[in-house]
């Protein structure tokens, strides 16, 4: 059901965040700050573990200000240097003049980021499995497992990239397998698995698996639609490999844990990192690759984090969108603004992130479709120093994403025409 829905601000009002990842937790606390009461549901209790790389640009701390002060209560670790490895053995080793990565353990992350929604006056409701949703044309109703029901003008739906939510009201269907990455990744203690050299964030994407279709699938001119990473925590240390979901059906042999076994295998034997693989650590999730949702707001719901599409296309990165998403989902329903909440949280998020993620699938596209262009940007990331201090002054907060944009297609004439070209098709 599709209802416009005009809200002023609901001081004295009832919003439920369906999702306390760092979507929903940060617009919680944003909705409590801005004087509303809000239920924040969540399956779990906290603190629980989540799967991802736990990686986070740090331009996430000049958007979040009060972030920095609170980071002290977990483990963090920060990273200047950058290893990119592309087919053919090419790389390139890019270094910041200051922290340009922030590495969080997911667990501890986002317990505190829900510490914060709570200790802003947000109430915390575990055990809250929302299977079912209803929307009326004075509010929407969810139902849990266990028959609890929870019903507010409006719903913050941040409950993940298989939003019980967004399927229930017909919002988001389902994810096609091109849209979404299986990522295969274990967290593991150091003194288990060890990365030769934590100072630096370790990605490739020139990793070759099995192929189902033989070895002429190595000679491709296409790259395989995937991506492999080591991230170093302070304690821990990530180590994961993803692919395409369409791409891993239609030309990988192994299960997920095999592939995840081999690459550590093959990490082994070049001296990158020490140990062995933990099976009791690992966990292959999906992360929506695809870009956001045409529509990732509708009548009184708007959706947040994976369950929108936020998560960039070509890095896989999902905390920062996350939060930015669930800011700005709270902001629209806070606004006094006279159009529908959902016509809000659309203009919004467009206006932050629409061309940074729309972009980033853009570019994930071009470059896997051939091996030379991935190789190219990695010569050039080693070549072009201008480029890639733009690069750098927009990872760590210092340019915005369209002061980037506008200064690398004025400088690149060739990649201006080539996104326009994809986009157009």
């Amino acid at each position: 059901m599709g209802v416009s829905v005009t809200m002023k601000s609901p001081k004295t009002g009832t919003v439920v965040v369906a999702g306390a990842g760092p979507a929903g937790a940060t617009a919680a606390r944003r909705l409590a700050l801005g004087g509303s009461r809000v239920l924040l549901l969540d399956r779990r209790s906290f603190p629980r573990q989540k799967p991802c790389g736990g990686g986070i640009s740090v331009r996430a701390l000049s958007r979040f200000p009060y972030l920095e002060r609170e980071l002290s209560r977990i483990a963090t670790h920060t990273i200047r240097r950058l290893y990119l490895e592309g087919p053919g053995g090419r790389s390139a080793v890019i270094e910041s003049d200051r922290p340009a990565a922030l590495m969080i353990r997911r667990v501890e992350f986002d317990n505190l980021l829900v510490s914060l929604a709570i200790e802003s006056g947000a109430e915390l409701i575990t055990g809250a499995d929302v299977v079912n949703a209803r929307e009326t044309a004075d509010e929407v109703e969810l139902i849990t497992r266990d028959g609890r029901r929870f019903s507010a003008p409006v719903v913050i739906a941040a409950d993940g990239v298989h939003s019980v939510i967004a399927r229930r009201l017909a919002i988001n269907p389902g994810w096609p397998a091109s849209s979404v990455a299986l990522d295969m990744m274990e967290e593991t203690p150091r003194s288990a698995l060890r990365d030769l050299d934590p100072s630096t964030l370790w990605v490739s994407y020139a990793h070759q698996p099995s192929l189902s279709n033989g070895s002429a699938g190595s000679k491709s001119a296409a790259a395989p639609e995937g991506y492999a990473y080591i991230f170093p925590k302070r304690d821990h240390v990530n180590v994961g490999i993803g692919y395409i979901l369409s791409y891993y059906r239609d030309a990988l042999d192994d299960s997920p844990y095999d592939l995840q076994r081999d690459f550590i295998a093959d990490l082994r034997r070049r001296h990158i990192i020490e140990g062995e693989s933990v099976r009791e650590n690992f966990t292959p999730f999906l992360i929506p690759v695809g870009g956001p949702l045409p529509t990732p707001a509708r009548g009184r719901v708007l959706l947040a984090g994976d369950a929108g599409g936020f998560v960039n296309g070509f890095t896989a990165e999902g905390i920062y969108y996350a939060m930015v998403s669930g800011e700005l989902a709270a902001d629209a329903v806070l606004g006094d603004d006279p159009r529908p909440v959902a016509d809000r949280y659309r203009r919004m998020v467009d206006a932050e992130v629409g061309d940074e993620l729309r972009d980033s699938v853009l570019l994930q596209r071009y470059l896997f479709a051939d091996r030379r262009r991935i190789i190219d940007v990695i010569e050039a990331a080693g070549r072009e120093s201008a480029m890639t201090k733009l690069i750098l002054d927009f990872a760590t907060g210092r340019m915005s994403y369209r002061a980037l944009r506008r200064r690398m297609l004025t400088r690149s004439p060739m990649l201006a025409a080539r996104l326009l070209w994809a986009h157009l098709n």
